[in-house]
């Protein structure tokens, strides 16, 4: 049985990934900040973490565990002269810096795992260069770079792993998906013609936490309906 920390798995994509990752035997530890889980599902514990506290804590955790995952993110769209710089530093204190501390929190519970991995996620914007959407690429952008240079320093021991996903039909994503006509009209900007469901992304993330994928590290994987590399 491999254990898994999903920093964010009360709902979407985390918790998509916390019930897969249950089902198939392992134990999974989910903190969840303001939207609490509904349910205790086995194999599943939750608990409270606020990423953005001065220090964090992950004392539930077991001596070992061979995953991190972290899922905390935000989709702020506007103009850029309408987005504040501190604007910009909120969205980089969630995004980033809250990895940042947990991935540090984290590490010494992953020194013994023989297949130990980390997970981050950035989005399709940050190769594709999207209108409105400065202030989530630039976070995300410093996440791919932060990808990167940790799979360099953590190899041979612990793989790490970027997922970019498109528009994905998620509670963070609501706003932009809210009516029919939105959700079609998303759609039909990609060449797959849908919009991405959180098991979608749950079913890569589940892959770069395997042993399938035990030669994989450093890679930023766009799971987009192929809207970074299709143009039709």
């Amino acid at each position: 049985m491999a254990k898994y920390l999903i920093i964010g798995a009360s709902t979407g994509i985390g918790n998509a990934l916390a019930t897969q990752l249950a089902a198939a035997g392992n134990e999974v530890f989910g903190t969840y900040n303001k939207t609490s889980p509904s349910n205790n599902p086995p194999l599943i514990s939750f608990h409270p973490l606020n990423v953005l506290d001065e220090s964090i804590s992950l004392d539930f955790l077991p001596a070992t565990i061979d995953g991190l995952i972290y899922c905390p993110g935000s989709i702020n769209l506007k103009p850029f002269a309408r987005i504040k710089p501190e604007d910009f530093v909120a969205d980089f204190n969630l995004q980033v810096v809250g990895a940042i501390k947990t991935i540090q929190a984290a590490l010494p519970f992953m020194k013994e795992s023989p297949n130990a991995s980390i997970i981050l996620f950035s989005t399709v914007a940050v190769q594709s260069g999207l209108n409105f959407h400065s202030q989530v690429s630039t976070s995300k952008g410093a996440i791919e770079g932060l990808t990167r240079a940790l799979a360099a320093e953590f190899a041979p021991k612990i793989r790490v792993n970027c997922i970019a996903p498109s528009l994905t039909d998620t509670p963070l994503a609501a706003s932009l998906l809210n009516t029919e006509q939105k959700k079609e009209g998303n759609a039909l900007r990609h060449p797959l013609k849908r919009i991405g469901k959180a098991t979608d992304i749950a079913n890569m993330a589940e892959f770069l936490l395997s042993t399938k994928s035990s030669w994989i590290t450093g890679q930023i994987l766009h799971v987009d309906g192929g809207m970074s590399s299709i143009k039709l």
